[in-house]
């Protein structure tokens, strides 16, 4: 697998499930539109054993809710899965500034805490008293100089309540124009990340984005759950099925 900057591994390697073509595999239309993109992974692309079909299904539940469904069936041999959904949010709007002043309440009372190369150790750590606790509401500029450049952590989810099958992963709100993204998941984790590394990236009508200008709120397995037994496997057998899903709830308060 190939070495990426900080020595891990991440977004599947250099060529990664965001930069191929995927299909068209389906689209409905009516009162929830849907679309369903699927890609075929090769044995040994990008190092990752055995070939891999993956589905990804985007449907407009409601006029405010979006859900993601994520699907791997792997064909011949085991192999690792953790897809994660990488938006960049900013609850403000295009060409808004930071994210500082957004609130962030994330339903995890634990991170798994990361060594010199921010792979994690196999620690799972209480967040109570540290400037990761967003058990509450709070603004993500509020500690975020107490965590180096800024957050790039991986949650335990662990305290969220349950809705259809999927728990409550994290609540996000823009004071100022009222908006509210609220994320529900089937999966363990949530890697929350504040765009620490996004340095003059131009956008839309020459808009200049920095560093926090945008929050990623990415479900996923455990980072470097194949090297720690104490975290939940990401491994799944030929015959098995890699399911993850994902609803957007917005809404203004």
């Amino acid at each position: 697998m190939a070495i990426q900057e900080y020595y891990f591994y991440c977004s599947c390697g250099l060529k990664g499930f965001d930069k191929v073509v995927w299909e068209v595999a389906e689209h409905k239309q009516g009162d929830n539109p849907s679309i369903t993109f699927k890609y075929r992974a090769r044995d040994g692309e990008e190092g990752y054993p055995g070939d891999l079909s993956v589905t990804a299904t985007y449907t407009l539940t409601s006029k405010t809710t979006l859900r993601l469904d994520m699907e791997a069936v792997p064909e011949n041999k085991p192999t690792p899965v953790s897809l994660a959904q990488h938006t960049y949010w900013n609850l403000a709007g295009h060409n808004s500034g930071t994210i500082l002043d957004h609130t962030a309440q994330i339903f995890a009372k634990h991170i798994t805490p990361v060594d010199q190369t921010q792979i994690p150790t196999g620690e799972i750590k209480p967040v109570e008293g540290t400037p990761f606790d967003f058990t509450t509401e709070k603004k993500i500029g509020t500690s975020i100089h107490e965590v180096g450049i800024g957050y790039d952590h991986n949650y335990v989810l662990d305290c969220g309540e349950e809705k259809a099958g999927l728990k409550h992963a994290v609540k996000l709100k823009d004071p100022v124009s009222s908006r509210v993204l609220n994320l529900w998941t089937n999966a363990p984790g949530l890697q929350f990340y504040t765009a620490n590394y996004v340095n003059r990236i131009v956008g839309k009508g020459g808009a200049v984005y920095g560093k926090h200008s945008a929050v990623c709120l990415e479900t996923q397995g455990f980072p470097n759950a194949i090297n720690e037994p104490n975290f939940p496997s990401v491994v799944v057998q030929p015959g098995g099925k890699y399911e993850h899903s994902m609803v957007y709830e917005f809404s203004v308060e």
